[in-house]
């Protein structure tokens, strides 16, 4: 493609709104409010980046989006439902989420830990019905978002996220709960489409799967970095929460300086691993550098 990733992110957002429109029960069906929470949580301003990793990875892998939309709406689905969890007061208690107030201030707690509880099925129900693609590549899926938030997934990290409060990590200890807590889902998303390609090559899959595994740490000590620098009004949740919450961070454990090198260190790790696709790598490429370097 000629024209930039960047000039496509916009159809791509609309793309996968359109998909989770459709997915999602309307507000009008009983029972109304739990409905009116979930569509609450998912259409509240994200960027929408794990879908846009699938279908960006689509694009070096040459497959039509079509076939990559209920891995990137099931996969969005689930990081909706991640964060009602993390906001609730048992959890991080936050108020905002991308400038809103979270699901259970607009609502009630009882309805936003029911609302991200049905979010999550919808998604394994929306992949089990994915049309296009052999049966084997629909269960392959599945098993790879439940991993991503099971408890050797996102859940796990989440639980030690929460232990690992005004502990000492060793940064290889913090990577791996990283990996874990945000890596996991932005890993599923890359790898979503190697399962969706057909006769990958062994070379091309170990590639991407390093690039996911590089760019979702990445990703996460950027958000560390952005809630010590950024503020409420632009980050979209309240700046320093981390801090308050004695979190084990990378700024906190290493400093900023560490952090900013450590995530450049990751970006050329995963770049190094696109190389071997070339130019059809041109969209991930862009992508990667952006989680890095957003905020700036």
């Amino acid at each position: 493609m000629t024209q930039k990733f960047e000039h496509r992110i916009d159809d791509y957002t609309e793309r996968v709104n359109r998909c989770l429109e459709a997915a999602l029960p309307p507000a009008s069906v009983a029972p109304e409010r739990l409905h009116e929470a979930m569509r609450y949580a998912v259409f509240n301003g994200g960027k929408r980046v794990r879908p846009l990793l699938a279908y960006a990875t689509g694009e070096c892998l040459g497959i039509d989006a079509r076939f990559l939309d209920a891995p990137a709406v099931a996969i969005e689905l689930i990081h909706a439902f991640s964060l009602v969890h993390d906001d609730l007061p048992a959890m991080d208690d936050d108020v905002l989420r991308r400038g809103k107030p979270t699901v259970h201030i607009q609502y009630d707690e009882a309805t936003a830990i029911l609302a991200a509880d049905a979010l999550q099925p919808l998604a394994f129900g929306i992949l089990a019905n994915l049309e296009g693609v052999a049966a084997d590549a629909r269960i392959e899926l599945v098993r790879l978002v439940a991993d991503a938030c099971g408890s050797v997934g996102m859940t796990g990290g989440q639980s030690i996220d929460l232990a690992a409060e005004g502990e000492e990590l060793s940064a290889r200890e913090l990577e791996h709960m990283y990996s874990l807590k945000t890596g996991a889902l932005i890993h599923a998303a890359i790898v979503s489409a190697c399962i969706v390609c057909d006769g990958l090559p062994q070379e091309k899959t170990a590639a991407l799967d390093n690039f996911g595994s590089s760019i979702g740490i990445a990703f996460q000590i950027k958000d560390d970095i952005l809630d010590v620098e950024g503020e409420t009004h632009v980050i979209g949740k309240p700046a320093g929460a981390d801090q308050r919450l004695d979190k084990a961070t990378y700024p906190s454990l290493f400093g900023l300086e560490r952090s900013r090198q450590r995530c450049a260190e990751l970006l050329d790790s995963a770049l190094a691993n696109l190389e071997v696709f070339g130019d059809d790598a041109a969209s991930l490429e862009w992508l990667a550098r952006f989680i890095v370097e957003r905020g700036q």
